[in-house]
Formats: C-alpha cells, structure tokens, sequence
C-alpha cells in the first residue's frame, strides 16, 4: 500500500500529459496532405546528412522550454558552408544571423531554434561550439544561426533557462534517425492555433524523373489563427479560433520553418524554395498576425555546392536545378510544411507550466470526428 501511494504522488508530480498513451501522426490517422510520397522517416532527416538534436527543459512548476538544433550536414560546417537563403513572412521576430545569410547566400553552424529572450545565450552558445572545433582554431569570426518562438505564457521566460551546455547536449545527441516531436525541445511550451504545438517534420521524395529529390521541413508552431486540416475548418467546428464569439484566443506568436534538401539549389532558387512554405501556412489557417514573428531558413547538402572557408580558387564550378524544373519542388515543399505542422499539434500533449496555466492538446477523437464529417481523411 505504501509503495503505491509513493507512486501514485510521483505520477502526480508529471507535467499533464507525460502519462499520455502513445500519439499518432497525422498520416498515421489517414490524413495525408498532397500527392507526393514522404520519405522513410516523414522527417527533415530523410535529406541524406541531416541531423537534429534537442533538449526539453521542463522542471518544477515554471520552467517549460528548450532548445532544438539542425545541422545540416555531418563535417564540419564552418569549413564546409551549405548554400541557404531566409524568407521573412513576418519580421516581429528575434532571429539572428539571417541577414548574413541574406548577403551571403550560406550558413556556416548548425541552426538552433529556441525561445526568444534565449536567443542571445544560444547564439553565443553556436559560437562557442564553433571555436571548440580543432580545424577552427584560426576563425575570427562566426555567424550562428537561431531562430525563436515566444513561449512565454507558459514558461518562465526571463529566467533564460535554456544554458550553453543544454545546447551542446543538443548537439552531442543529434540524430539522422527519426525526430521527436510535439512538447520536445525548442516547441516544449509554445502554443499552436489555439491548442498545445510544438515541434513537427515531414518529409518529401520527387519521383525520378522529376529529379528523385527529398525536401525535407522541421517547424517550431507557436501562432494562431483559424485551424484547418486538410480542409477541414476544425477551429470553428471547435469553437476555438481567432475572433470566435466568448472565446478567449491569443493569435499572436511565431512560426520556425527550416527546410533541407538535396537538390542542388543555389541560394536564389532556395529562397524561391523558402517562399513557398507560406502558402502552406495560411492552408493551416495562419495569416501572420502583427505580433507573429515567422521566418522560413532554406539551405542544400548537395556535396557539390559545399563552400569551403578556405579555397584558393577564384572560379567556382556548380551546378544547379534550372528554373523551369523548380515546380516539384516547390509542391513538395508545401506538402512538407503543412503535414510538419499537422504532426506538432497531434504528436503534442496537455501540458501544465507557469502559474499554474493549463494548455490543452488538440482534442484527437473530436478532431477526427470532424475530419470524417467533410470527407477530410483516408479511412
């Protein structure tokens, strides 16, 4: 008897939600967005070298965040650039290093993605991890890349919790394998379209003789608006959306979008690429509220675009999808984007965070009932 009272005020003692029976994604439920086919995983890191990496912060009543990092390929980065572009849909936001990339047209860390007064520590945590690396002894500068989501509702955000080896444990533990999703890393205490979000990935294969590429996207959903699901208007079935009659809804927030691919893209063509990820969020029901900062990164892992930091050559040889075969792409991108977005908000739970505020996770039985009511999935 004294040993199940004991377990019973540990069981107590979890987050809602930590007790959850397993999820299922979005595709596992018959909702498959678009026509093409998703990659082994459904996640970013079916683009050959990706990895991520994340570490969830969740302690006492307040502290509900953390960190997740992206990187784009297994060398060394700073030594090895990848072409990237970022696409800005609305600038209400902390990201910092986007307008070297902007000049540029590379990244040269891994990309973290966290909350927003932890940016900075972040950053400054990139750099460190840069200049630790043995090959990097005699770099003088660094552009570490991060983005943000402010998930200050529900976590203690000026407590700046998230710490320099918090991130390196990100780093250290990244995978090419699958990726968690839902209340895990940087998406631990944002919230999404009126429910609990968090972190989502899906993934994209062209076929063959549209060049057999993989498009792969990792989203952080921290925004509101008016939820729909494959063109399901489950927000006002709901009840719960922007400007709905008695309904207390905060819309503004901010969306991550990072996106990998092996084509090979010069940075025009990804930030082409990076562009077309809004059409996918508004089909979720975003419009980019004033206070939503959303920001799309882009970047290629084709071993032939990698930009050395120190080569003599003066010309460089590459080549480059042409322009006039960029349309698969760009629908596989949208795809991609939409189902990462679905799975935040299905693969994340009911979570409990500062003073005591509750954020419930989208309502799955209610949710699917609607889906089925307009025809919305696959049975």
């Amino acid at each position: 008897m004294y040993k199940f009272i004991i377990l019973f005020i540990a069981m107590l003692s979890f987050p809602l939600g930590a007790q959850a029976q397993k999820k299922l994604r979005s595709r596992e439920l018959g909702i498959e967005s678009g026509i093409l086919t998703p990659g082994r995983l459904n996640a970013i890191t079916d683009v050959k070298g990706v990895s991520v990496g994340q570490k969830t912060l969740i302690v006492g009543d307040s502290i509900r965040t953390g960190v997740t990092v992206i990187l784009p390929h297994q060398g060394n980065i700073f030594q090895e650039k990848v072409p990237a572009a970022v696409f800005v849909g609305n600038g209400f936001g902390k990201a910092i290093g986007t307008t070297q990339i902007e000049e540029l047209g590379n990244i040269e860390t891994p990309i973290a993605l966290t909350n927003t007064l932890n940016a900075f520590l972040v950053a400054n945590a990139l750099i460190d991890y840069t200049l630790s690396i043995p090959e990097n002894t005699k770099i003088r500068s660094v552009n570490p890349v991060v983005g943000e989501t402010n998930d200050g509702w529900l976590n203690d955000i000026r407590g700046r919790h998230v710490k320099s080896v918090d991130v390196m444990e990100a780093i250290n533990s990244a995978t090419t394998e699958a990726v968690e999703e839902g209340n895990v890393g940087a998406g631990t205490g944002t919230r999404c379209l009126g429910f609990k979000g968090g972190i989502g990935t899906s993934s994209r294969v062209l076929p063959k003789e549209k060049g057999g590429y993989t498009i792969g996207v990792l989203v952080q959903t921290n925004f509101g608006g008016i939820l729909n699901i494959n063109g399901a208007p489950v927000g006002e079935e709901l009840n719960n959306f922007y400007m709905a009659e008695d309904v207390p809804y905060v819309v503004d927030g901010s969306c991550m979008i990072v996106i990998a691919t092996d084509a090979p893209l010069s940075s025009r063509n990804l930030k082409r690429l990076a562009k077309r990820s809004f059409l996918a969020f508004g089909k979720v029901g975003s419009f980019s509220s004033n206070g939503s900062g959303d920001y799309s990164i882009a970047f290629s892992t084709h071993p032939k675009l990698l930009i050395s930091y120190d080569s003599e050559e003066i010309e460089k040889t590459v080549i480059e999808v042409s322009n006039d075969y960029m349309s698969p792409l760009f629908l596989a991108v949208v795809e991609a984007t939409e189902e990462a977005i679905y799975n935040s908000l299905f693969m994340a739970t009911d979570i409990k965070g500062q003073k005591g505020r509750v954020m419930e996770a989208l309502p799955i039985e209610k949710t699917l009932k609607i889906m089925d009511k307009y025809n919305a999935r696959k049975k």
